[in-house]
């Protein structure tokens, strides 16, 4: 056998290879996924009438693609348009997310595009928002406090927040993806135990060519879900393999045990 494969090359960098499998993010048995339409497995479709239609199709979301893969226990804790400060005011009460029953070893957090892209009406706060100190109407404090409400749920879990990936329509958005990216790497500084999906750095562009194949019109379509999943698994696969040591106790995370 290659040893090689069992060991980490301090030269690898995220996505270099797949695991379309799962990899060792199905060391996880438990895992939330916390949205938007993204999220969601969201078609956009043109219908008789000319107008268009969003639908939720969640069993489409990369979350339940992972599911299929890894085993795992998948929630969607995800809807269309939805943002941080929605979720924190309704959303989370509405589909009782903080139910000690629904606790995960991992929380998988896409939020950003609504609140800084589509509506543009949300600020991005600094590093100091983050905390529970921090201005509240900010983005980032919206995102601490998501993190600190499931904490308290499950206070060993593992969190794992994902940029944006860079578009062909990115010039219209003055920088702000940038913005959210920066923020999600001061959430690490912040909030032990986290991790940053870059796929601003590492995914595909999604440019035409990528979007022939892998939208429906505004969303992505069957195929974008699934590559979303295998890269989502990848990345995580990725972290956990350089980062050995952080995840050896991962299948005692909500077990009660010392």
């Amino acid at each position: 056998m290659d040893t090689k494969l069992l060991f980490p090359d301090p030269d690898e960098r995220p996505l270099d290879a797949l695991a379309p499998e799962g990899g060792y993010c199905s060391i996880f048995r438990t895992i939330c996924c916390i949205g938007d339409s993204l999220s969601s497995g969201e078609f956009e479709i043109y219908e008789d009438d000319g107008n268009r239609r969003y639908y939720d199709i969640y069993e489409q979301s990369w979350g339940q693609y992972m599911a299929r893969r890894t085993g795992a226990k998948v929630y969607n804790f995800s809807r269309g348009g939805l943002t941080a400060q929605e979720f924190l005011q309704a959303y989370a009460q509405e589909f009782d997310c903080y139910n000690e029953e629904k606790a995960c070893q991992a929380y998988m957090i896409a939020l950003g595009v609504n609140d800084l892209i589509c509506r543009r009406g949300t600020v991005v706060g600094t590093k100091d928002d983050l905390l529970e100190s921090g201005e509240q109407n900010t983005f980032a404090w919206q995102m601490g406090e998501i993190v600190r409400r499931f904490r308290k749920i499950s206070p060993e879990s593992k969190f794992f927040f994902l940029t944006m990936p860079r578009d062909s329509a990115d010039e219209w958005t003055n920088g702000r993806q940038e913005a959210h990216r920066a923020i999600l790497y001061d959430m690490v500084k912040v909030f032990p135990e986290s991790y940053v999906i870059d796929l601003r750095e590492y995914a595909p562009v999604y440019d035409e060519k990528f979007k022939d194949i892998y939208f429906l019109n505004g969303h992505l379509s069957p195929m974008g879900y699934k590559l979303t999943a295998d890269l989502v698994m990848s990345y995580v696969d990725y972290i956990i393999r350089h980062n050995y040591s952080h995840f050896k106790t991962a299948g005692l995370i909500g077990k009660n045990l010392d």
